[in-house]
């Protein structure tokens, strides 16, 4: 599971992330307003999985597929999981952007991804658009979370520092500029259509699927 965030392992054996307990609450509130009350959600790069319960609890019309490509934290997912009983929460598949043999058949109404593009090589957030253009029906929603560089916003030095230890860790990752993803996404039939200002200056995009 790929992560900048500290980990800890739960006596349950799950895996919790700090990150994702701040930020929850924030990204639910966005995803309540533009979620449609009924349907099928892909969570992509989902990690230790405390998004997809809180997410499938607080939704519960939404059917919630958590995935990710790594066996640990599909490992933490289904402790959550299995703790929460959900009944609108499916177990994770082992979904990789970079691996079009092992998406799943849509159609979703949603696919949700949490601060997967900044720690990822550039062709990931490729992937993720060209798996969300082939699994979304026309109007289905991609929202996206993390940091982003802006042309017309100055960077905060908080992120800065983040970008320069990412690319530390990998020179591959760091944070993409926001009009280059939307770029990406609109080659996939997918526009941008609400940039959502969020805590620690972080952002949520969302783009709806808008051709074939």
């Amino acid at each position: 599971m790929r992560t900048m965030d500290a980990i800890i392992t739960t006596p349950e054996g799950a895996l919790a992330s700090p990150a994702a307990a701040r930020n929850r609450a924030p990204i639910l509130a966005v995803l309540r307003t533009h979620l449609p009350a009924r349907g099928r959600v892909l969570e992509i790069a989902a990690g230790s999985g405390e998004h997809a319960v809180a997410f499938a609890g607080a939704l519960p019309g939404l059917t919630w597929t958590p995935s990710d490509p790594s066996a640990a934290a599909r490992a933490s997912i289904a402790a959550w999981a299995e703790a929460a009983g959900l009944p609108n929460l499916r177990p994770p598949l082992a979904v990789d952007v970079l691996d079009e043999a092992a998406w799943p058949q849509g159609p979703f109404e949603a696919v949700i991804c949490i601060n997967m593009i900044h720690i990822s090589p550039w062709a990931a957030t490729e992937g993720l658009m060209r798996l969300a253009g082939r699994v979304l029906p026309v109007g289905g929603l991609l929202a996206t979370y993390g940091p982003y560089l802006e042309a017309d916003v100055p960077l905060a030095p908080s992120n800065a520092a983040f970008d320069g230890s990412l690319k530390a860790r990998d020179p591959a990752w760091g944070l993409r500029d926001r009009d280059a993803v939307a770029a990406a996404a609109k080659a996939e039939g997918l526009a941008l259509t609400r940039r959502a200002g969020m805590p620690a200056e972080n952002l949520m995009l969302l783009f709806r699927r808008v051709a074939g």
